[in-house]
């Protein structure tokens, strides 16, 4: 199976996003791409400590705070955050860990695949679920 493939059964699969750095500025790309998300029918779980609500959804300070089954982590956060995130996404038995375009951490990545968790990394999930639905 292609990794666009893969990409469309993870998204068709989906229910709930769980977004790492989810910010309640409108101007942040986190928000833009979280609200199109959830205009699509998507669960987005903000987790952010410094937020506590965005998208009228409560913020979480970590993935081990979000009691409910997490199907995607998308991350919005730099390259060097993302190996505790995956951590946390492995202790959530996260279906996918996607990191937008230009979050690359290629050991973090690695160390998700070997949890038999299945890793997009330097992809816009906007810009994705918008490819599969021309489809």
């Amino acid at each position: 199976m292609t990794q666009s493939e893969q990409i469309k059964d993870v998204l068709q699969s989906a229910k709930t996003i769980a977004v790492v750095g989810l910010s309640s500025n409108p101007l942040r790309a986190s928000h833009g791409v979280s609200a199109y998300m959830q205009a699509q029918g998507y669960r987005i779980i903000p987790v952010n400590p410094q937020e506590e609500f965005v998208l009228g959804e409560k913020a979480y300070p970590s993935l081990l705070d979000v009691r409910e089954k997490i199907d995607i982590v998308n991350i919005f956060r730099r390259p060097e955050f993302v190996p505790e995130i995956v951590e946390q996404a492995i202790r959530k038995k996260a279906t996918c860990v996607w990191m937008q375009e230009e979050v690359i951490n290629e050991p973090a990545a690695e160390k998700a695949r070997q949890a038999g968790i299945f890793v997009v990394m330097d992809l816009c999930i906007l810009k994705e679920h918008q490819n599969i639905s021309r489809w």
